[in-house]
């Protein structure tokens, strides 16, 4: 190891990206970590960004590339930290070529990186290659003159697919041999602790057709990727990736937080720290490119790494908070080649901090919880922690389910998943926004018919109606030449002016017509270069071919238009109000209203919601013009236009410009003039998510509407109490008064009914030994009433034990009990009895050893809990 050269994990990055610039390749910013592809959550593999190139669906901007791509994957998470390279965050080095040069290259530039750049012995590495790719084979042997014992020829893992069709295409991998002394005997690739995987490739070369069949592409490709931690683990001569410049600094920050020696610790500890090194590292990330924790998608896999990193700092001994600590340290290493971790620094800190107090707030009480589960299942000879108990878990305490798995795997427990799903079914009724007409077509056909048929021009911009061909019609997912009166149809056309739905802005709605016939259009979806036009004949039919007249409908677009301006107008509002770091986390823009999700960690006031108002409307009373241009990505950013987090662009983006008010790349249609948008009025403001909080408004045409029905209110509410509209509010103040000193009296008259009832009881108190114990049931009387009529019949009848319980109307149960001091010197306490009872009701509860209530949801029960009481009180007390 002496003679490999010593480089940082910054210059390795440095190195690989200058190789392939200096060959051509144009250096490209890594993606975000939310990817533009709607199959997978978080941006997984180089590649990942380029996906849309190799699947034919759009065109490369450049030949070559290279890139160093940020990446996050978890569906090994339960290695990280216990084997030498298991991470979630990763970054992945790659070149990239786009029907340019293919394996010649691709192998001969790879074997000079690794031996003149990085200058790894030649007879320290050995490659593979698929086992029938001979032309792989012999470029090895030949052009770079790699013995032949020394390149392995490997089965289907060495095959690429980007699914169950479409291009795919063999790969060959460069692995490091830590122990060269051993030979060239008996070479197994599989053996991780002496064969490292640092580079790969991709050739690109085939498609898979729906047969099965393999067919050559006209156009090849090359994707390749080198683990920028794996190379460092080798160049550093460290025993694995996180002792590396990369990650090390994390993991001796949470060490030294925990009072520790990393190098002295046992293997436990270092697990522990490294899984903190790690995940801090991932979320540090996700939070820079707008990810926030919540239960769903990619925020819930945030949630679930920062939750195990406060586990792990509990394990090693850290108490209280301490993450945003130790993601300082990553935001400082990452923060050079991703400025967005230290300009998005205190929302980074801001969300780690709520997450992680919220976090430990339950996690004491959980893990309570789940020792009690665990000494349950162990005392009726169980390694199975039921699926009611996990969920139970994840309800209550937020535990997710691998958290408890992982805790239960510790102690040598398993954990029933398909019971814990079937809870979670049951639990869960979400109701999930579809359209009405279901799109049954796979988004791989869609890519077919573009391709048949070319791509949609959209008008939208500068026309509302046009004339257009129809190109094709689909009914019910099937392709049809003719649609008649009734059919739902997906219709698709050679232009449009309808705009399909796109950037939280929703599509328009219009109608096609031709003659007689007229197909009314309710949605356009876009489908990869088509504007699918979504709706149903109503009159008449339509064919393929046919020149039909598009129009789309004028007042819904002027709505729609109206509220996507003031959306940009409240971002532009918020940041200049409340935050200048606030981003934007999601939106809707209809004809109805608006809605607009941003990241800020509290409430914004009343006194900032008349502030924003006033200076939305404002600028419209401005009369502002709106300035739209087409520019280069690079110019509009350092004009200052706002990127939305997680939006993939193109070389070229849309830039919506309302001079010295706001700059956002868009592709949304927008008023030409703030003063179109009439009026601006904010209706709702709440928290949707931790660290996320959403604001409702609307604008123009439905302002009028929401008014006039508050307006219809007023008037109502004036006529009935004979008052102005200005006295509404005193008046129902007064109101609310006089109930609630209403609602005082019946409690003392019931609390007083509770007592006269109990007076009737005393006499139906029983001897047991030395005590007088007193179980009855009195018809619906509330808690505290309760409370009071016990306590009155315990003080009464002395040494004495008093259970009573009630039941509600609706079903639900009280229960209390009222133990004397002789009676707790028995062993018996309030609290914990009258919890144990409540149980059979279907409840619990607890309280003092003297005075406790308890509450239950069966009623039928009740007898049958309060004979139970009786019968353990006899049992106790009698031999007094």
């Amino acid at each position: 190891m002496a003679s490999l050269p010593s480089l940082t994990g910054a210059e390795i990055r440095s190195k690989f990206l200058r190789f392939f610039e200096e060959r051509d390749h144009k250096v490209l910013p890594s993606a975000s970590l939310v990817p533009a592809d709607p199959t997978v959550l978080l941006t997984i593999a180089g590649m990942l960004p380029f996906k849309p190139i190799f699947l034919g669906q759009q065109e490369a901007e450049v030949p070559r590339a290279t890139t160093s791509q940020k990446c996050i994957r978890t569906n090994d998470i339960e290695n990280v930290g216990r084997t030498a390279r298991h991470h979630t965050f990763f970054e992945m080095l790659g070149n990239f070529s786009f029907g340019d040069y293919f394996k010649k290259e691709a192998i001969a530039w790879g074997w000079e990186l690794v031996t003149k750049v990085f200058q790894l012995p030649p007879d320290r590495l050995v490659v593979s290659v698929y086992h029938t790719d001979e032309d792989a084979f012999a470029i090895w042997r030949d052009a770079i003159g790699i013995p032949a014992h020394r390149i392995q020829r490997m089965g289907d893992d060495n095959f690429w697919a980007s699914g169950a069709t479409g291009p795919c295409g063999p790969c060959s991998e460069i692995y490091f041999d830590f122990h060269p002394e051993l030979g060239d005997d008996a070479i197994d690739l599989e053996d991780d602790s002496r064969f490292l995987e640092i580079y790969n490739l991709v050739f690109m070369e085939l498609n898979r057709e729906a047969d099965g069949s393999l067919t050559k592409l006209k156009k090849q490709n090359i994707d390749t990727g080198l683990g920028l931690e794996r190379m460092a683990q080798v160049l550093q001569g460290v025993p694995n990736n996180y002792e590396t410049d990369l990650i090390f600094p994390i993991v001796k920050k949470a060490a030294d937080l925990a009072g520790l020696d990393y190098h002295q610790s046992d293997e436990k500890v270092k697990t522990s720290l490294k899984v903190i090194g790690d995940h801090v590292r991932s979320v540090v990330h996700m939070i820079a490119d707008g990810i926030n924790a919540s239960n769903v998608g990619r925020g819930y896999v945030m949630r679930r790494l920062l939750r195990r990193v406060v586990r792990h700092g509990r394990l090693i001994g850290i108490s209280g908070t301490f993450a945003s600590e130790v993601a300082e340290v990553a935001i400082a290493l990452s923060e050079s080649v991703y400025p967005n971790t230290r300009e998005r620094e205190k929302v980074i800190k801001d969300e780690i901090q709520i997450e992680e107090t919220r976090f430990l707030q339950t996690l004491e009480r959980g893990e309570k919880l789940l020792v009690e589960i665990l000494e349950k299942a162990a005392s009726q000879s169980s390694k199975t922690i039921s699926g009611v108990d996990a969920f139970t878990l994840y309800d209550t305490y937020g535990f997710p389910l691998e958290l408890t798995q992982e805790i239960a795997e510790e102690e040598g427990f398993v954990v029933d998943a398909a019971g814990f799903e079937a809870e979670m079914k049951k639990q869960q009724e979400r109701s999930q926004a579809a359209h009405e007409d279901i799109d049954l077509m796979a988004k791989d056909s869609w890519v077919n018919i573009a391709k048949e048929i070319g791509k949609t021009e959209f008008l939208g911009y500068k026309e509302l109606g046009s004339s257009a061909q129809v190109k094709k019609i689909l009914v019910n997912g099937e392709s049809v030449k003719t649609a008649i009166a009734g059919n739902k149809v997906q219709i698709v056309l050679d232009r449009t002016p309808f705009y399909a739905e796109s950037g939280g802005q929703v599509g328009d709605k219009g109608y096609l017509a031709i003659g007689e016939a007229i197909a009314q259009i309710s949605d356009v979806q876009k489908q990869a270069d088509l504007f699918v036009h979504i709706g149903q004949i109503e009159r008449g039919e339509i064919t393929v071919g046919d020149n039909v007249n598009a129009q789309i409908a004028l007042s819904d677009r002027r709505r729609i238009q109206a509220h996507h301006t003031a959306t940009h107008l409240l971002q532009a509002a918020l940041k200049k109000i409340v935050d200048p770091n606030v981003s934007q986390a999601g939106s809707l823009v209809d004809g109805d209203r608006l809605r607009f999700d941003f990241n800020l960690n509290r409430a914004v006031t009343a006194a900032e919601i008349q502030q924003i108002e006033l200076q939305i409307n404002n600028w419209i009373a401005e009369a502002h013009d709106s300035v739209i241009e087409v520019m280069p990505i690079a110019q509009a950013k350092a004009k200052g236009a706002i990127a939305m987090f997680g939006e993939k662009y193109g070389a070229e983006v849309r830039v919506m410009d309302i001079p010295n008010v706001s700059m956002e790349l868009c592709g949304g249609t927008h008023v030409k003039n703030t003063s179109e948008i009439g009026l601006f009025k904010i209706i709702s403001e709440a928290g949707v998510a931790s660290g996320v909080r959403r604001i409702e408004a609307i604008a123009g045409q439905a302002v009028l509407e929401y008014l006039t029905v508050r307006d219809n209110i007023a008037k109502d509410l004036s006529d009935r109490f004979k008052i102005k509209p200005e006295e509404i509010s005193d008046r129902i103040t007064g109101l609310q008064q006089e109930l609630k000193t209403a609602h005082k009296e019946v409690e003392t008259l019931k609390q007083e009914l509770a007592l006269v009832k109990a007076d009737t009881l005393i006499h139906e108190a029983e001897a047991v030994g030395s005590f007088k114990i007193l179980v009855a049931q009195l018809p619906d009387i509330e808690a505290e009433a309760l409370k009071a009529a016990a306590e009155k019949l315990a003080a009464k009848l002395g040494h004495s034990a008093v259970v009573l319980g009630s039941f509600s109307p609706d079903g639900k149960v009280t229960l209390v009990a009222c133990f004397s001091k002789e009676v707790i010197a028995k062993g018996l306490q309030a609290g914990k009895f009258v919890g144990a009872i409540a149980k059979i009701c279907g409840g619990g509860g607890g309280g003092r050893p003297n005075l406790a209530q308890a509450g239950g949801k069966d009623a039928s029960k009740l007898p049958e809990a309060l004979e139970a009481a009786e019968t353990q009180l006899r049992q106790v007390l009698s031999n007094s």
